[in-house]
């Protein structure tokens, strides 16, 4: 088992990383004065890397997620894709969010046809979209249930068809925020085990929030283990030995496993506790 230091973690990835979160801190006024919701956070995540964010509630990574997306901007430091610093939204980095953010007035079809024919108009005049619909629809075993509409399905459903639609878009980078929240237990490890093997087969850069470490021990490459807030930052990040692909079966087979998930526990639940009284 192998863990590193946020700095640590930056500096073994300081060339050639793909998204770089670097010396980001956000702060916002206040009645109070000044609130600084995350302070001094750095991290290079490799370009097909999965990365798991986990921390209590408040500490920022929501925040995090925004900035890497583009609909906020830090207050100091920066956040760069590919080397180019992110400044604003766009496809190339597509976020799923936990209430889904489908329109309820359209088709599972409809949902996904639209967001492809906004950012690439001309494959709809050449008649490439609607492959890539059902290209995705596919992927995510909802061919038959394409035109539904939102209130006609599951929630695991729903969260198949945001998902569908994030990738339809080809992103460089996949942004994922507690995706899997509202799922009851047996649809969450079906759709972690879908998410998978989507991402074996796409290889996407991942980065998802969690709070559930075992989910995140599952699906991740590292686990970044934020501290609690305010003016939060990263705390301490896991290496993960599993070997891909995995099996959940097995990976609970491993006393590394146990090893890792206690790790995380006392640094969430033990650490950081007096944070929250």
């Amino acid at each position: 088992m192998q863990t590193l230091s946020s700095t640590a973690a930056s500096a073994t990835s300081a060339t050639g990383a793909y998204l770089e979160i670097d010396g980001v801190t956000k702060v916002y006024p206040s009645a109070r004065g000044p609130h600084t919701v995350l302070d001094g956070v750095d991290l290079s995540v490799a370009e097909g890397e999965f990365v798991c964010l986990i921390g209590h509630s408040g500490c920022g990574k929501s925040t995090l997620l925004d900035m890497v997306s583009g609909f906020r901007q830090p207050t100091t430091g920066e956040v760069r894709l590919n080397g180019e610093r992110i400044i604003d939204p766009g496809p190339d980095r597509m976020v799923v969010f936990q209430n889904y953010s489908l329109l309820p007035w359209l088709s599972a079809y409809d949902n996904i046809a639209l967001a492809v024919n906004s950012v690439f108009p001309e494959l709809q005049r050449n008649g490439q979209a609607k492959a890539i619909v059902e290209e995705h629809l596919a992927m995510v075993g909802l061919s038959e249930a394409a035109h539904k509409k939102p209130g006609s399905l599951s929630g695991g459903m729903k969260q198949r068809v945001s998902i569908a639609r994030a990738l339809a878009l080809k992103p460089k980078v996949l942004l994922l925020d507690e995706p899997f929240g509202a799922l009851d237990p047996i649809t969450r490890e079906e759709l972690q085990e879908e998410l998978l093997k989507i991402w074996a087969d796409h290889r996407v850069t991942v980065l998802m929030i969690t709070h559930d470490i075992d989910e995140a021990l599952f699906l991740a490459d590292r686990v970044v283990m934020m501290t609690n807030g305010p003016a939060a930052t990263i705390g301490e990040v896991l290496e993960l030995p599993f070997a891909r692909p995995r099996v959940r079966a097995r990976l609970l087979e491993q006393p590394e496993y146990f090893d890792l998930r206690n790790r995380a526990l006392d640094f969430l639940y033990r650490r950081y506790a007096h944070d929250d009284d």
